[in-house]
């Protein structure tokens, strides 16, 4: 059997990896500053996440949502401690995309309405209602056509209120930050006047934290930079550092049912340890702090690069908007100074997306490396 080629690949094998750096079966190092898509939140191999995963291992790795499982509990209590939404409740998943298709299921329920308001450029996700919501054309098919999607441009609080008068939507879907559109930010008195709004019509507003979450702009979540509270909360990439795992947090105004939503293996005993590792590193190791140390550090710096004509984003989730082939900056960053960068939609824009636990040996190392291209 061959794999079903859907990805462009580079030219490497990482077979091992630790902190910032991963190596190659021939052994040459690779510095991480992408984090395998902001997956790799507290770095690779961290001792203590590796020790968690290989000791619940060791006792149980899986059982099914039909039994008590006090590891989801646990999970639940440090979450809502760290992120400050503890009087909220947690729906564990496996990936982004699914945590999105219960939160708009969850705001139809809520509302009785089926109609979601989203922005241009957006990506939430890659099944059938997640890629509805997204505003991505190339990636639809006919089977994505079910929910009434209006997309409306960002930080345009005119279209959003003129959209929510008509009184049939169901939830407002937004990034903290949007990722794949090239680290783009809502602004704040923009996400405030959502917050406004939502209460106004009766939506609901859903945070899209999949990427932007987990303390990597330096707030736990990117949307608490506005001061605000989301109805319902997506998260996954960060929160399990490359084990598979997605959440939804939920207001109390949500009440729960069995049988509501459901999953097979969302919650298992695996994924719960590996996500609340990382979230003991987070709390153990300062990382919200380190990453708005590391990411100001980055933006003052790069910010005297004369091909780099804007910085967007916060802490460890950076868009360099690039004077020339983005594109080929990042790949002379990989082939020539062995260093993982993102790309996006625009070639101009090159995306920092490093593990939290970064610092400045591995930002002097990118910073010179960038300064060396571009002169």
């Amino acid at each position: 059997m061959n794999l079903f080629e859907v990805y462009p690949l580079f030219p490497i094998e990482p077979v091992k990896a630790s902190g910032s750096y991963v190596y190659d079966k021939e052994g040459t190092e690779y510095l991480d500053f992408y984090g395998g898509h902001a997956v790799i939140s507290v770095g690779h191999s961290h001792p203590h996440y590796v020790s968690k995963i290989t000791d619940q291992l060791s006792k149980i790795g899986f059982y099914s949502n039909s039994v008590i499982n006090n590891t989801q509990v646990d999970l639940a209590n440090k979450l809502g401690e760290i992120s400050g939404y503890n009087d909220y409740n947690l729906f564990l998943c496996n990936s982004g995309a699914e945590a999105v298709e219960n939160a708009l299921k969850m705001a139809s329920f809520h509302t009785g309405n089926s109609r979601v308001l989203a922005f241009e450029k957006g990506f939430h996700g890659r099944t059938g209602g997640a890629l509805k919501v997204t505003d991505g054309p190339k990636m639809k098919s006919e089977f994505n056509g079910d929910i009434n999607t209006t997309y409306l441009p960002l930080n345009d609080l005119d279209a959003v209120s003129d959209a929510l008068a008509e009184g049939d939507v169901a939830g407002i879907i937004i990034e903290g930050i949007q990722g794949i559109a090239g680290i783009i930010e809502p602004t704040n008195d923009f996400l405030q006047g959502l917050r406004v709004l939502a209460n106004k019509y009766e939506a609901v507003l859903i945070l899209d934290e999949v990427q932007s979450g987990f303390g990597r702009t330096g707030d736990f979540f990117a949307h608490q930079h506005a001061e605000i509270k989301a109805d319902i909360i997506t998260m996954a990439k960060g929160m399990g550092n490359g084990f598979p795992i997605g959440g939804v947090v939920l207001s109390p105004a949500f009440k729960a049912s069995f049988g509501l939503l459901g999953t097979t293996y969302g919650g298992n005993h695996l994924a719960c340890a590996a996500s609340l590792a990382v979230l003991e590193i987070i709390e153990n190791e300062s990382l919200l702090s380190n990453a708005k140390k590391w990411g100001d550090y980055l933006i003052e710096n790069l910010s005297k690069v004369n091909k780099i004509s804007k910085i967007t984003g916060r802490g460890l989730m950076l868009g360099l908007v690039v004077n020339g082939d983005g594109k080929a900056l990042r790949s002379s960053l990989l082939s020539k100074h062995k260093i993982f960068t993102g790309g996006c939609g625009n070639p101009n824009i090159l995306r920092l997306l490093p593990p939290m636990t970064i610092g400045k040996k591995e930002c002097d190392l990118l910073v010179e490396a960038i300064k060396e291209e571009l002169k």
